[in-house]
């Protein structure tokens, strides 16, 4: 095998011919598929390792807690060495640890992982509240009066206050933005509240992650394993995915262009995929489509591991050139159609039925082809999956603890920040506006008040003036009519 390539496993007919994946189309995507209990977990933590290996970091999500064993060398059980012996590998397999980094959102099993909700925005942001398109309308005017009023949207509590605002101005800012309802304002304010019970608050603040720092090179050259503990944030699958899916985002935004290079920058691996796409709206889906297409020119590779390809748009699908096929089940006639579809994206190996093939799979077995020197993709091979380096299972909680606490970025997003932004600076305007409020109505009730009373100088005097005033009067009207007689 040349140093470029990722051993995956051997062929299962015995000729110990090694599978393999060549780093230079690493960046072209891929699938990992199967049925639960297959073996899909074993051959992302293996292929994670070799990525980790050759000096590329990766990110991946881990659902089910049992990916932290990446942090801890094997501890060598029976079938990990008979894998190893049966498809030759033996001399090469050695128990390793990996450079892990632990991210949790909800900062309870890895170091704090957020975002503001500015750079969240109020597309992805709509998803996770679940929002109609009256709403998502409403929030979209929310956020543009906050760039007009130079308001910073850093947390929940930055977005309630200001939806609060667009409340108390919602004639006002109709006329200038669009209509805005009182009632999707408090529809919104609602979901706002449920995705607060769910803990999505940790998620929204500062620290803000810097994506740079998923980047990370080990001292002894190898990649830095990212791992996002999962179990919990998979309660609440739509924030999961969204999450996910602003990860892609911003790194497809961050990341200057880099073209074709020897290996990847980033391998960022999608578990439950599917959920990415359920109930996604169509703009939504060409969005994802479009990163998947781009983004491999900012050299990151995408790998999603999903039960069924059916789970993956067409669109999507045709875009990933390496593919790992575990056993598929059967049982109903949607399911032996969804079986001859995946077969009929592989090219076939005169050797074997693939469709046949894809049912008779053992576990840890898998149908495996991926892109050759030309570019193309391989012939489909019937392949044994080689055994992880690290620990099959959950890592102890001590290794976990230490590698937590020691990581160099601890300092950085360890602790969060509360800085002035939409929260405060609206508090800040309503309170000084009640200030004046109150000094003007200070200033009018201590000011002296006029009598409308007279003495009785004044009145005197005005009922002389009157007097005087229609006696004059009198003598004027005397002489003109006077004058007009004669």
């Amino acid at each position: 095998m040349s140093p470029t390539d990722l051993y995956l496993g051997a062929r299962s007919d015995d000729t110990n011919v090694p599978e393999v994946l060549r780093l230079k189309y690493a960046n072209r995507h891929g699938l990992i598929a199967g049925a639960t209990g297959t073996g899909k977990t074993i051959t992302l933590q293996g292929m994670a390792e070799s990525f980790s290996r050759a000096g590329v970091p990766v990110f991946l999500s881990d659902v089910k807690g049992d990916l932290s064993g990446l942090a801890q060398p094997s501890d060598m059980p029976d079938f990990v060495k008979e894998r190893a012996e049966k498809i030759g590998f033996a001399t090469q397999f050695r128990a390793e640890a990996f450079p892990v980094a632990f991210w949790d959102i909800f900062g309870e099993k890895g170091l704090p992982l957020r975002t503001t909700i500015s750079e969240m925005g109020p597309v992805l942001l709509a998803r996770i509240l679940e929002l109609n398109d009256t709403q998502e309308g409403v929030l979209n005017i929310a956020f543009r009066l906050a760039d007009d009023e130079g308001l910073l949207l850093l947390d929940l509590q930055d977005l309630q206050s200001l939806l609060v605002f667009v409340g108390e101005k919602a004639s006002e800012l109709s006329l200038q933005y669009g209509n805005v309802s009182k009632a999707s304002i408090g529809a919104i304010q609602r979901k706002l509240l449920q995705l607060d019970d769910q803990g999505g608050a940790k998620f929204f603040g500062e620290p803000a992650l810097n994506l740079h720092d998923f980047m990370a090179i080990s001292p002894d050259g190898r990649g830095m394993v990212n791992i996002l503990n999962a179990e919990k944030l998979m309660q609440t699958p739509r924030l999961y995915a969204t999450f996910l899916l602003w990860l892609l985002s911003e790194l497809f935004e961050d990341l200057p262009e880099v073209g074709d290079t020897d290996k990847p920058k980033l391998v960022f691996f999608f578990d439950e995929a599917h959920l990415l796409f359920d109930d996604a709206p169509k703009s939504l889906l060409d969005k994802i489509e479009q990163v998947v297409k781009l983004i491999r020119s900012k050299g990151v590779g995408i790998y999603f591991v999903t039960q069924n390809p059916a789970d993956i748009p067409e669109a999507v699908l045709s875009q990933l050139g390496n593919r790992v096929q575990h056993a598929l089940r059967a049982f109903t006639p949607q399911q032996q159609k969804d079986i001859k579809l995946a077969a009929q994206t592989y090219r076939e190996n005169p050797a074997f039925n693939v469709a046949d093939a894809i049912t008779e799979l053992g576990v840890g077995e898998a149908l495996v082809s991926t892109l050759e020197k030309s570019g193309q993709p391989s012939i489909v091979q019937k392949t044994l999956i080689r055994p992880p380096f690290s620990r099959v299972g959950v890592a102890d909680d001590a290794v976990r603890t230490q590698r937590i606490a020691g990581s160099p970025l601890h300092a950085k997003y360890a602790t969060t920040i509360n800085r002035e932004s939409a929260a405060e600076l609206l508090q800040k305007r309503a309170t000084e506006k009640a200030s004046q409020a109150e000094k003007k109505t200070q200033a009018t009730k201590s000011a002296p008040r006029k009598s409308t009373r007279q003495t009785p100088t004044e009145a005197f005097v005005k009922s002389v003036v009157r007097t005087i005033g229609n006696q004059v009067g009198r003598e004027i009207m005397r002489g003109i009519m006077g004058s007009m007689r004669r």
